[in-house]
């Protein structure tokens, strides 16, 4: 790590996952190299060797971001509310998710190779955020269902967090994937983020 105030190394952080965040618009993530980071970048693009080693590295913490927002949005939502029925549950997590479909798309597409292309550093600290997110949502459980059995939270728990991979392929899906699925004889019936999350969400709380 280059020598400076903590400050200026989170800010230097922060621009490089920025640039990383605004050029995944466009481009994917097999296509995106640390040379299109470098380049929109303030600074050379050797420099990022100083915070990241890989662009795994870059999307891990730039999905540790998203986990963060999304871990405040939860919290939020919580505690603006003393009590909730199963179905405002679903709903406010439903709502969550639609606004994070970027982390649903990191995590859909890319999580497997960012943990392994990752050194353990980054990775643990990636995890402190994943662990707060479970957390987050079982304490929702315990707070607006404290009558729920502890097998019942669990079973939530470990099922809609391997269920958010996936959300995004599901609700995301191009022409070219429409048109096969038609060849193939497959129906496909569009649903959003928010209707497949709340859908599942309610089921999982046995609505």
């Amino acid at each position: 790590m280059p020598k400076g105030s903590p400050e200026l190394t989170q800010a230097r952080r922060e621009e490089i996952i920025n640039a990383c965040e605004k050029i995944y618009q466009t481009k994917s993530f097999k296509e995106l190299t640390l040379k299109d980071i470098g380049s929109a970048t303030s600074f050379t693009r050797t420099s990022i060797y100083n915070y990241f080693q890989t662009k795994e590295e870059i999307f891990l913490a730039l999905l540790q971001r998203e986990y963060e927002l999304w871990i405040a949005s939860l919290q939020k939502a919580m505690a603006a509310a003393e009590t909730m029925t199963k179905d405002e549950f679903a709903a406010m997590l439903a709502r969550s998710l639609a606004e994070r479909a970027q982390l649903l798309k990191i995590m859909s597409m890319n999580h497997y190779d960012m943990e392994t292309g990752s050194r353990p550093e980054h990775l643990a600290a990636f995890k402190v955020a994943y662990g707060e997110a479970l957390r987050t949502v079982q304490t929702g459980l315990d707070k607006y269902f404290p009558a729920m059995p502890a097998a019942q939270k669990q079973d939530f728990i470990y099922t809609f967090f391997p269920f958010m991979f996936g959300i995004y392929p599901y609700t995301y899906v191009t022409e070219k994937q429409r048109a096969a699925m038609e060849q193939a004889g497959v129906d496909y019936v569009f649903m959003s983020i928010y209707q497949i999350t709340y859908n599942c969400a309610r089921a999982l709380l046995g609505c």
